[in-house]
């Protein structure tokens, strides 16, 4: 591009769009890449004349590869008496770089905040964990245990198992301090390809599948108390559980700190339900209403395959101590919050289990509990009559805030993996007014309600603990290799070896056994789905074929103009 054209697009420019003259070389230079770094580009812009410009200047980057996006309101131009003091010095000469850069310090970088402390990073660890699980496993579990005694123990072996993975989570998440959870520590340990694919797997099936899950759950709780003496309708089920996933989205989108808000509010709300119905459970316990806790373990003979499955489904309930890691790069003070935030909200989740189960058993038959269809709210109608109707929508309550949880944290993996060039770009932009990445939000909601389509819960439980417990373990070895690999990385938590050995083993045991015991073509359907990312790895991600940037461009191009998203400043 020769000197002369630049000249003629910005004479061009300065007449049809309005800008002022220095606007307009600025654009212009942004649009043949004749400016190396974009920030500068936008406090020349702010220090510009033309004041009344709420524009959206979208400009291409250094590479050519993607947009980069300035928002500005009017009132961000409005200049008080010290900027129009310094804006006349400049004009006369007698400001320098530094002082013009003062009215610009205290402007807030284009990344994801460190808004998330640790009454937060509790709430988020509790409120994903007690959530649609132990309203609905219960079933699941006391079905594949066989006895009300294997079904306690289970559930207090759940617990434990969620403590040792969160432990190891704990070391890996201060020595890699990176959000993303598994996505970095795969990608430290066995290089790009194993990482690919889990963000591939994750992203598109067990975040979505987990998400819709939940949302399932809440519109079959909120609209029972509608359709007394049967079961909801599935559309009436599908299309609450659609309008859950757009408002939860919505929400993430709007703000973090709302999102926040709302994660704690619903985090208080059940653990005031779990109170209730352990309080009433002692209650019932004292009056001596125990036969159903005598000879717990007549009639159990669980085989191998269905002790997997009765796991799969009290981890279910236990799915969320690995949460925080997704965030670690929005924590406050990440070495200290994130153990702390582990060690407490875990075993206090594990205690309110086993509780709520043994609360269970007082009122309720093994056979009554299941054939119930929603076991809380028949554990208080047989309880708490005439205020029975209180754990519906407490169980609403905490089914939400689960969902609002697991939205929060899908979006940032889906952001990190974006952002390493595994996702297309577009997912790995921020929203520069409310700094939100909203993007991979949006994206995730959407993959979510198709999901949501055409299975049932059970299945879906199935369905993703197969796959997850494979990157559990993964995660597992990757802390056991990178103690041999990596010893230089500073490690604020160190866990015993035989831990992360254990929770191999263990992993190994919940993939293998139930297929061993029940073959079906759901096991196969997700291996081969999983490998099939390489697919698409090689072309756009190992290669980087030119036409798929091509493609993606005006795409992006349009993407960002919609949802006010830029790329992030920089990388923590």
């Amino acid at each position: 591009m020769t000197f002369q054209n630049v000249q003629s697009d910005v004479g061009t420019s300065h007449q049809q769009c309005g800008l002022s003259l220095r606007e307009a070389e600025v654009f212009i230079c942004i649009r043949h890449s004749c400016t190396p770094s974009l920030n500068l580009v936008y406090h020349h812009l702010k220090g510009s004349h033309h004041c009344s410009w709420d524009c959206k200047i979208a400009a291409f980057n250094f590479h050519g590869a993607s947009l980069r996006l300035f928002y500005s309101k009017q009132h961000q131009f409005k200049m008080d008496k010290g900027s129009i003091r310094k804006r006349k010095e400049s004009q006369n000469g007698s400001t320098d770089h530094t002082e013009h850069t003062n009215g610009t310090k205290n402007a807030k970088d284009t990344v994801l905040q460190k808004e998330v402390g640790l009454v937060s990073g509790i709430c988020l660890i509790v409120g994903t964990m007690i959530g649609s699980g132990i309203f609905i496993s219960p079933k699941s579990v006391l079905l594949y245990s066989g006895a009300v005694g294997p079904c306690l123990l289970i559930w207090a072996a759940c617990g434990v198992l969620a403590t040792m993975g969160a432990l190891c989570y704990a070391e890996l998440g201060t020595m890699i301090t990176k959000s993303g959870a598994e996505y970095y520590y795969l990608m430290e340990a066995f290089g790009p390809i194993l990482a690919y694919l889990y963000s591939w797997t994750t992203v598109m099936v067990l975040k979505p599948s987990s998400f819709a899950i939940i949302t399932l759950s809440f519109a079959e709780y909120a609209s029972t108390p509608f359709y007394s003496g049967c079961t909801p309708p599935p559309v009436v089920t599908k299309c609450l559980a659609a309008a859950a996933i757009f408002l939860i989205v919505g929400i993430n989108c709007l703000s973090v700190k709302l999102a926040r808000y709302v994660q704690n509010f619903f985090t208080a709300a059940k653990l005031l339900i779990i109170v209730i119905i352990v309080v009433a459970g002692i209650v019932l316990v004292a009056q001596g209403n125990t036969q159903n806790l005598s000879n717990t373990f007549d009639g159990a003979a669980p085989s191998f395959g269905a002790i997997g499955l009765a796991f799969y489904n009290g981890l279910w309930a236990y799915d969320g101590w690995n949460q925080l890691n997704f965030i670690t790069e929005e924590l406050k003070d990440p070495y200290r919050n994130l153990p702390r935030a582990i060690i407490i909200g875990i075993p206090l989740v594990a205690v309110c289990y086993v509780l709520v189960n043994v609360s269970y058993f007082t009122v309720m038959t093994t056979t009554e509990l299941l054939q119930s269809q929603a076991v809380a709210v028949t554990f208080g109608d047989r309880v708490l009559y005439p205020v029975a109707w209180i754990i519906p929508l407490f169980v609403v309550f905490s089914t939400f805030g689960t969902a609002n949880g697991s939205c929060f944290t899908a979006g940032r993996l889906a952001y990190v993996a974006a952002r390493e060039g595994h996702i297309v770009k577009i997912i790995s932009y921020i929203n520069v007014k409310r700094y939100t990445p909203s993007p991979a939000l949006l994206f995730n909601g959407i993959v979510t309600v198709f999901y949501i389509i055409p299975a049932d819960i059970n299945t879906l439980i199935n369905y993703f603990s197969f796959a997850q417990w494979v990157f559990y373990g993964l995660a597992a070895l990757s802390l056991i290799v990178m103690r041999f690999t990596r010893k230089d990385l500073h490690r604020p938590v160190k866990v015993p070896i035989v831990i992360p050995v254990l929770m191999v083993l263990i992993s190994c045991y919940l993939v293998i056994a139930p297929i061993i015991d029940k073959p079906e073509l759901e096991y196969l359907y997700c291996t081969i789905f999983i490998f099939s990312g390489l697919i698409l790895y090689y072309p756009f991600v190992y290669r980087k074929v030119k036409w798929g940037h091509k493609l993606m461009r005006p795409i992006t191009m349009h993407l960002q103009l919609l949802m006010e998203a830029g790329p992030p400043d920089h990388i923590e």
